[in-house]
């Protein structure tokens, strides 16, 4: 279910091709075709322009043009560095798995290619710390990659060489931010580093790098392959190709779906999902997972893409739709989410840290039946202060959530929010707190 709409698959190719993920399969079905063009027919320059030109986003959640991204790399520089971001810890976020597990190859093509287009000769793959079994997998088929010649000195005669190592961090949310998981892979503690200068310029090792995510690079051979005229046949003029969906919560078929960019969330949650369990009502629909507003149920037919996520007030992110019902509590979802938050939360900066932590008491206290209605305006005191002041976008995140939250479930906080006798003085400032 779910391909409908697609002919075959872009990037979960190994649905329609069976044992895709050994490198004679394929080789068999046009695989490293990309990069023997790529080499024998195309200056480096010019495979950055068939990026550009295919108007290819980055997958990770921040939606970035990947090949302008690439244009940054300064030309005289050496070394440079490719870093692949497979950390995805984003709560529930699974599509990079499925790619690196069952169609490693295209992958590993387009770390190849992305590397060859900006002049790197080393290449990491950084994956969080539970995916262990997915990277022993991983290696074997880089592995083989090496002994068909595809990576090594001289790929397939050429003059240009290419070493991938990967690299498992160990299980931090905060290392999926670019920066976090640059100091990570230099043995350094896992936090966002100050910007400019940006990895472009002083990346891994203070060498220009760039940072794309699995799903963005699994995107470039076909494109290399077929052309971005080719490319641009699916989603919009600004959100262009596939994209992985991944479905969870509440529904009857969870899992990724592979569909055209601007195809509605209606027809993720009916037609790929199977409809809400027990045909109940849709509640809510977290569409970043924990990072970004909670839609209600009158936003089913916003197009999931980029710019109309925007505009309906939330975001696209890393496309990780979590669902809930009309049996779902709103309070105990948001809840969730901030507990996830603070214990995630890097601690390097004041707002996030402190932010986090007495959201979730405040949480707590509401959900235990012992705040006041004084106690749910604290939460939009707190994030108000968190809001602009957060080192890097995990405090950020939480901002949304909560706000969404409020306004969509008010009747619940309120109907928790019992006890008028509190002695406390809620309405306090966090700046003079952290004094």
């Amino acid at each position: 279910m779910g391909n409908e709409l697609l002919k075959e698959y872009v990037l979960l190719r190994h649905r329609d091709v069976e044992s895709i993920h050994e490198i004679d399969v394929y080789l068999a079905n046009g695989g490293y075709e990309a990069l023997k063009k790529a080499l024998k027919e195309m200056q480096p320059s010019e495979v950055t322009d068939e990026v550009k030109k295919s108007g290819l986003r980055g997958r990770g959640g921040a939606g970035f043009p990947a090949g302008v991204k690439w244009g940054f790399i300064p030309k005289d520089v050496y070394p440079k560095y490719v870093v692949v971001n497979g950390d995805e810890s984003e709560p529930g976020t699974f599509k990079d798995r499925e790619i690196m597990e069952g169609n490693p190859h295209q992958f590993i093509e387009g770390v190849i290619l992305c590397a060859y287009a900006v002049g790197a000769e080393t290449a990491y793959i950084y994956g969080r710390g539970e995916f262990k079994g997915v990277f022993r997998g991983l290696q074997k088929a880089v592995d083989q990659a090496y002994a068909k010649g595809f990576l090594g000195e001289n790929i397939l005669g050429s003059s240009y060489s290419l070493q991938i190592h990967l690299h498992l961090g160990a299980g931090a949310y905060i290392c999926g931010e670019e920066t976090a998981l640059l100091n990570s892979l230099e043995g350094l503690m896992g936090q966002p580093r100050s910007r400019p200068p940006f990895p472009a310029v002083e990346g891994l090792y203070a060498k220009p790098t760039v940072i794309n995510n699995v799903e963005t690079l699994a995107n470039v051979p076909p494109i290399i392959a077929r052309g971005s005229d080719w490319y641009r046949q699916f989603g919009t003029e600004k959100s262009s190709g596939t994209k992985i969906f991944c479905l969870s919560g509440r529904v009857n078929r969870p899992g990724n779906y592979e569909l055209p960019l601007a195809t509605p969330i209606r027809y993720l949650i009916q037609e790929c999902g199977g409809g809400i369990i027990d045909g109940k009502a849709v509640k809510g629909i977290l569409p970043a997972g924990a990072s970004s507003t909670i839609m209600g149920p009158d936003k089913l037919d916003t197009p999931m893409d980029y710019e109309s996520m925007a505009a309906a007030g939330a975001m696209l992110g890393s496309a990780s739709f979590i669902i809930l019902d009309e049996t779902t509590d709103g309070v105990w979802a948001a809840e969730k989410n901030i507990k996830f938050f603070e214990h995630e939360s890097c601690g390097k900066c004041s707002p996030c840290r402190e932010g986090t932590f007495w959201l979730a008491g405040v949480y707590q206290k509401i959900r235990e039946g012992r705040a006041s209605k004084a106690d749910v305006e604290l939460l939009n005191t707190i994030i108000a202060q968190m809001e602009g002041n957060c080192f890097c976008l995990l405090g950020e995140f939480v901002v949304p959530g909560v706000r969404s939250s409020l306004e969509l479930y008010r009747d619940e906080y309120e109907a928790l929010a019992t006890n008028e006798n509190t002695d406390e003085q809620p309405q306090q400032n966090l700046v003079h707190v952290l004094l």
